[in-house]
């Protein structure tokens, strides 16, 4: 691919949301227990750290989710199976309830609501906020999981929700060490 300097732009919010377009992401929703839960659609999930294990996640600070989130000690981080894009938007959208049916969850360890039929779920206990701009970098550490042994994840890639091509929907095989 060939490149010249004409193609070349300032990094400033607007160029990077376009660019981060083009990076697709799994889509996650976290909740966190409280009166009411919270939860939230999320595509900023990631691995941090095998070694203690360390997953991270973002929030605007001006989410509704941010009050109870901030004081929360355990939250859950699911991650949605292709086909639940219903769910990840409803997770997304803002001044509705988001566990009123027809979401299907109950309440897991910890009191962390816990969704049902996702790819996979971790309950996760917080062992850091870290404020950067207008977003708070949660660290949290995983203490217990959940997966499916079959099904391909949701992804958000260009502005919409989209899948793997290729993905095979019978069980997850290991590669030979």
């Amino acid at each position: 691919m060939t490149s010249s300097a004409d193609d070349v732009t300032d990094a400033d919010a607007d160029a990077l949301r376009t660019l981060l377009r083009h990076q697709a992401s799994t889509v996650t929703v976290v909740t966190a227990p409280g009166s009411p839960p919270v939860g939230f659609t999320a595509t900023s999930f990631t691995s941090v750290s095998l070694s203690p294990p360390i997953v991270s996640f973002c929030l605007n600070l001006g989410s509704s989710s941010w009050p109870t989130l901030g004081r929360a000690r355990h939250v859950a981080v699911h991650l949605l199976a292709h086909g639940q894009h219903e769910l990840a938007q409803t997770f997304a959208t803002s001044g509705i309830d988001r566990f009123a049916a027809p979401t299907r969850w109950r309440p897991g360890p910890q009191g962390a609501p816990i969704l049902d039929g996702t790819l996979a779920w971790l309950l996760c206990r917080v062992v850091d906020r870290v404020t950067v701009g207008d977003h708070v970098v949660v660290l949290a550490e995983p203490e217990l999981l959940r997966h499916a042994d079959v099904g391909s994840p949701l992804l958000y890639h260009r502005g919409r929700y989209a899948g793997l091509a290729d993905a095979p929907d019978g069980p997850v095989r290991r590669a030979a060490a």
